[in-house]
């Protein structure tokens, strides 16, 4: 038996695969909202700042400019803020002596005569944020703000969102657990249910809760497990009705030919012409029908067994074959004939057996002068019927449902030859090819047989 092939060995679990893939997704996104919120509120401290800084400068350029000539005010503010006053011979005083005054860039010096302000810069030395403008020709103030507070309470920031990161990630491992846990339950179930069938042979199928894509495929393997039920029953039949067949010709085979082995024995009575001769006549009766009884079960074992089916058939030419082989077998018997042309896909072996077999059934139950009719004709909805009529006493009524069992037989057809299978493995073979089978009365009287088939009445 061929094994199936693994593409490659994974150590990991599904559900610790699970639990993995639902970390990682709620770290990043944890982290792209960390790092989206910590540069929205970095943006905006520093904007504050920027705003702050610009605004003492703009209040104290005016205080200053509208003061009394010689009057120098230094705005008193925070202790974070400093204001100095700046000129060509330097730096004349300051509001503040805690913060260290910034070094001014050469573009800034140059603000001591000319007007105007520089825009607000970060320097790294003295951790302000500087900017510089001009009051008078040859004076300038210097306004800074520590960046210090700013900066700490982003560390703190930066620190809380790491923390909350990590907790964010637990939180999705439990998480994730719990969903691993509880969704892959029915997969778990699945595969204790597959163990357990092939520990066991027992097809019950599995309980079934919701309605998700884990119960489909739940229900799914149910379907699978019904079928496979089914076709165990099936070969259980078979086998059964098949050993019961066969009981009565090989009993019947082994009295015969006990019958003749004792007959050679020294002091034994021996058999006269004719019983030797009607014995061999029931052995060779009794092999042929095991012969048919077993040909007809390999067919129908055959039949059993899935296959693609992608051969055009004429299907003109394939009754045209099994009439062949029905008239040989006929004592007598006329056929009546009407055929149409149809092709479709299908194996034309089945087919053929399929209708040979109904002819045969015919023929068994017509008379010697009797008639059996043939009739294909398209119904003109893509299907084509194969009807076979005798001229026999008929099915009864209780027997038309049963016709196309295995091994049923009427009791008007046990006394015939035949092992009950024919029209069993006629309704298989119309089975695989999209069709069915079906039984009624002629409207001569007799059987009336038949298969329905699709295609098309021309080639393709």
């Amino acid at each position: 038996m061929t094994q199936p092939r693994v593409e490659g060995k994974r150590n990991v679990s599904l559900r610790s695969r699970v639990i993995l893939l639902t970390a990682i997704c709620v770290a990043g996104a944890v982290a792209l909202a960390s790092v989206g919120a910590f540069m929205v509120v970095s943006s905006n401290l520093y904007s504050q700042v920027t705003v702050s800084v610009q605004a003492t400068a703009s209040n104290a350029v005016n205080t200053i400019q509208q003061a009394s000539p010689g009057t120098k005010l230094l705005p008193v503010g925070p202790e974070d803020l400093l204001v100095a006053e700046f000129a060509d011979t330097g730096l004349v005083a300051t509001n503040n002596d805690h913060l260290q005054l910034p070094k001014l860039t050469p573009t800034e010096q140059s603000y001591l005569h000319r007007e105007g302000c520089t825009q607000p810069r970060n320097d790294t030395s003295s951790s302000n944020q500087v900017m510089v403008c001009n009051v008078f020709p040859g004076y300038a103030l210097i306004v800074a703000q520590s960046l210090k507070p700013t900066q700490n309470l982003l560390s703190k920031l930066a620190l809380v969102l790491v923390f909350v990161g990590i907790g964010g990630v637990l939180v999705a491992a439990l998480a994730g657990t719990a969903v691993a846990q509880g969704g892959l339950r029915p997969v778990t179930r699945l595969r204790q249910a597959t163990e357990h069938v092939t520990a066991t042979g027992d097809l019950r199928p599995i309980p079934v809760t919701g309605d998700d894509e884990l119960a489909l495929l739940t229900t799914s393997f149910n379907s699978m497990l019904g079928a496979l039920a089914e076709s165990q029953e099936r070969q259980r039949r078979l086998v059964g009705d098949a050993g019961h067949e066969l009981r009565t010709p090989l009993t019947s085979l082994r009295t015969n030919l006990e019958l003749l082995l004792a007959s050679e024995k020294p002091g034994a009575p021996t058999l006269s012409a004719e019983d030797r001769r009607e014995i061999y006549d029931d052995v060779q009766a009794q092999i042929a029908e095991m012969t048919t009884l077993i040909g007809d079960l390999v067919e129908l074992a055959r039949e059993d067994v899935p296959q693609a089916v992608h051969e055009p058939v004429d299907m003109v030419e394939l009754v045209e074959r099994a009439l062949d082989r029905a008239r040989r077998r006929a004592a007598g018997q006329q056929f009546l004939v009407s055929l149409q042309p149809w092709y479709l896909l299908g194996e034309a072996h089945a087919l053929e057996r399929a209708v040979l077999n109904l002819l045969d059934n015919a023929v068994k139950f017509t008379p010697a002068d009797g008639v059996v009719r043939l009739e294909m004709k398209p119904l003109g909805d893509g299907t084509l019927v194969i009807e076979v009529a005798d001229s026999g006493p008929g099915i009864a009524e209780a027997d038309l449902p049963h016709v196309f069992e295995r091994f049923y037989r009427s009791s008007e057809a046990r006394t015939l030859p035949g092992s009950g299978l024919g029209l069993a493995i006629v309704a298989q073979a119309a089975e695989r090819h999209g069709g069915r089978a079906y039984a009624g009365r002629a409207p001569e009287g007799g059987a009336l047989m038949t298969m329905r088939l699709p295609g098309r009445p021309s080639p393709a």
